[in-house]
């Protein structure tokens, strides 16, 4: 009788220890787990929330965004004072460099025009002709209103050096703006187009001031 109560001791020892054990490895478990869940969730989440901020969709940021709105109004423009150029230019090499200015600025256009729509923000209605409408104001180099008055009302030798004067200032104006998107901007294709910008411009700048005599 006392070995059989022994043993049935035992026995009930063992099955609790047992229990025991596995209320301490099920809590152990549900710790572990419950911990690997939320720091699962947490490094899950915490890497896309800021990229959803400041990569947005294909790695785009706001500056990407501010980069092509504003230089495609400042293309749109540059664009006009070339036309008006193939209108009223005297110098045939006034008129070849209108010619490929626009030959240049007319596809970045379109192309910044399409990465707007993919990133679902909308592309800046096209002002740039209306008569009143000052497109000048925030972006460095672009021409005002009457700016653009005074150069449409020119002609010959006068209209030339207006011209390449308004157009150098203007070159200089989407350089910086390219600059900024360089320094600031995440989306490859933009910060290309920015440095193609700054390739281009900055050739064209030494061209128009050589055509001045400044050069």
């Amino acid at each position: 009788m006392t070995a059989r109560r022994k043993l049935i001791r035992r026995t009930a020892l063992a099955a609790t220890a047992g229990v025991a054990a596995l209320v301490l490895a099920a809590c152990g478990g549900d710790s572990d787990s419950g911990g690997h869940d939320m720091g699962s969730m947490a490094s899950d989440s915490s890497p896309s929330a800021p990229a959803s901020a400041s990569a947005k969709a294909d790695g785009h940021g706001d500056a990407d965004v501010d980069f092509a709105t504003e230089m495609i109004q400042h293309h749109r423009q540059a664009v006009d004072m070339a036309d008006l150029a193939a209108d009223r230019a005297s110098s045939q090499e006034v008129k070849a460099l209108a010619t490929k200015i626009k030959g240049a600025q007319d596809p970045e256009i379109k192309t910044m025009s399409g990465w707007l729509t993919s990133w679902g923000e909308e592309v800046p209605a096209d002002m740039s002709g209306m008569k009143g409408h000052d497109m000048s104001s925030g972006m460095p180099g672009m021409m005002s209103s009457e700016d653009m008055d005074k150069l449409e009302k020119a002609s010959g030798a006068e209209f030339d050096k207006l011209f390449l004067e308004m157009m150098v200032e203007h070159h200089e104006g989407a350089i910086e703006m390219a600059e900024t998107e360089k320094a600031d901007g995440e989306y490859g294709p933009a910060t290309k187009l920015a440095d193609d910008v700054i390739t281009a411009q900055t050739a064209e700048i030494e061209q128009m001031n050589k055509m001045l005599g400044k050069s």
